[in-house]
């Protein structure tokens, strides 16, 4: 479903200038943005991790 919403696309256009910024690298983003946080002073809410949920695949019964 696209959309021609123009927040939408300032977003997008904002975002993708970041990201070129780091060559689109998602670690180098994600520092970032911490970087950018620390410097606020503001402070952020920390939740814990999520418990890692495995799944297991269905074995045929020959």
């Amino acid at each position: 479903m696209a959309t021609n919403d123009p927040i939408i696309s300032e977003v997008r256009d904002i975002r993708d200038r970041h990201a070129a910024k780091f060559n689109y690298d998602l670690k180098e983003i994600f520092r970032d943005i911490q970087a950018k946080q620390q410097a606020s002073g503001r402070t952020y809410a920390k939740y814990p991790s999520r418990p890692v949920v495995t799944t297991t695949t269905a074995t045929p019964n020959n």
